[in-house]
């Protein structure tokens, strides 16, 4: 069965986070992903999960100023010991409720930097990660974010994701497949999807252009998750879009695509 996931920090927003998983419930979600869940403690999401019966497949470390237009963390050199610190708050995080994927934001290229010292300082964190990670059982996975929406991002294809993968060279690291930002990217999101799936630990859907709900614009979603039910992939598939209108109205695709499969 596929494993369904609903992105409780993009969806839902009409509500505190903490109101949100309850939404996730009242929508027949088992699983939810949270970006950053850290304005929250442990004992508050813990709560929230035990009362609705919920599980969260994933979490972002801790990414710096990244979010707020700064270059972040891990690919910035002179900011290991920041990102060691990152990743100890993600892991306390993640033992305690039980989540199995962590997403390691790779950051910006800093304007004052020159390319090949970033690159090999995320390597070396990825590296680190991998190893903490591992005492946990835990699976990394890192992002490929497309340039137009967040420019020098430092990997925002497939080829420097196999590069990168390459260079780590640690079989449990993972990519973490954002179907939009792939295709931000002119990947053609299927035949990407078919040709990496070994090398992916976690998959993001959103339309594409728009980042809305699936069938608001051009990604071939039928084709996409029909293949997904089929293949051998065995990770979370997590709903990350902006809402066309109201978060409430925008489920149409679970019901047409989703609507025989109890894994929620």
């Amino acid at each position: 069965m596929t494993k369904l996931a609903v992105n409780l920090s993009m969806i839902f927003t009409e509500v505190p986070l903490i109101e949100r998983f309850a939404l996730a419930h009242c929508h027949g979600f088992q699983h939810v992903e949270i970006q950053f869940p850290y304005e929250l403690s442990i004992e508050e999401i813990q709560a929230q999960l035990e009362q609705y019966d919920l599980h969260i497949c994933l979490i972002n470390a801790p990414a710096g100023d990244l979010m707020q237009g700064g270059n972040g963390l891990a690919g910035v050199p002179g900011k290991e010991l920041e990102f060691h610190q990152a990743l100890e708050q993600a892991l306390e995080y993640a033992d305690a409720l039980n989540v199995p994927n962590i997403n390691i934001l790779a950051g910006k290229q800093p304007e004052d930097a020159d390319l090949l010292p970033c690159l090999n300082t995320l390597a070396n964190n990825l590296k680190l990660a991998c190893h903490m990670l591992s005492e946990y059982d835990i699976q990394p996975v890192f992002e490929m974010i497309n340039g137009t929406d967040m420019p020098r991002f430092l990997v925002q294809n497939i080829a420097q994701a196999q590069e990168m993968l390459e260079a780590v060279q640690y079989p449990a690291l993972k990519m973490q497949f954002d179907c939009y930002h792939m295709a931000m990217m002119g990947e053609d999101v299927l035949p990407a999807l078919q040709e990496n799936i070994d090398w992916i630990g976690h998959i993001q859907f959103a339309d594409c252009p728009g980042r809305h709900e699936p069938d608001t614009a051009q990604i071939d979603y039928s084709s996409i998750f029909s293949w997904l039910k089929q293949s051998h992939y065995t990770g979370f598939i997590a709903a990350e879009y902006k809402p066309q209108s109201h978060s409430n109205q925008s489920f149409a695709w679970k019901e047409k695509y989703f609507s025989n499969n109890h894994s929620y």
